[in-house]
């Protein structure tokens, strides 16, 4: 499984194992992932239909798993010196880079989870991945002007307001790849 590490989270691209085991069964995907899933999974905007969307898109191109969903795993301590994993949220992109080097990215942490800066620290180790990828030139991000903490996220990642967004009511925003 191709992983990423962040100060407090571990991130996992998401095969088409865990994405059906996340279908089917909380049970099996805590025990595939290793970590603790809660009551409160998925967190808001990763439905059933967003879920499945997952599962087709990694059994097309299951080579092209790190370019769909990641699960964030946050790393706490529990009694003793043990850390244990927790699933808090997950993201990721769309898809691999467009012909002009776009990916778009997309996020989301279960509600008692909010307010904590895991939403910045996963899609800063997100972009830093697709950073790797010489191709990728941008990266995208859509939300919904009400939905402030969300535009706060891109912020303090650095993103850039563009303009109109492709969904009816959304905004966009994007990061152009630094100079070298």
């Amino acid at each position: 499984m191709l992983h990423l590490r962040t100060e407090r989270l571990q991130l996992v691209a998401v095969t088409l194992e865990l994405a059906r085991a996340e279908l089917a069964d909380a049970q099996r995907l805590a025990k595939l992932l290793g970590a603790h899933v809660p009551p409160s999974w998925p967190p808001p905007l990763n439905d059933e239909r967003t879920q499945r969307w997952t599962v087709d898109a990694l059994a097309a191109h299951p080579e092209q798993a790190g370019w769909f969903a990641w699960y964030f795993l946050h790393r706490h301590a529990s009694s003793g010196e043990h850390a244990e994993l927790r699933l808090i949220g997950c993201g990721g992109f769309t898809g691999p880079p467009t012909p002009d080097g776009t990916v778009e990215i997309g996020y989301a942490i279960v509600p008692e989870c909010h307010r904590f800066g895991f939403a910045p620290e996963a899609v800063r180790a997100l972009v830093a991945w697709a950073w790797t990828h010489r191709e990728v030139q941008r990266v995208r991000a859509q939300t919904l002007p009400a939905l402030r903490p969300s535009i706060r996220v891109l912020e303090k990642c650095g993103f850039q307001s563009v303009g109109a967004g492709s969904e009816e009511g959304a905004i966009a925003y994007a990061l152009e790849r630094p100079s070298s």
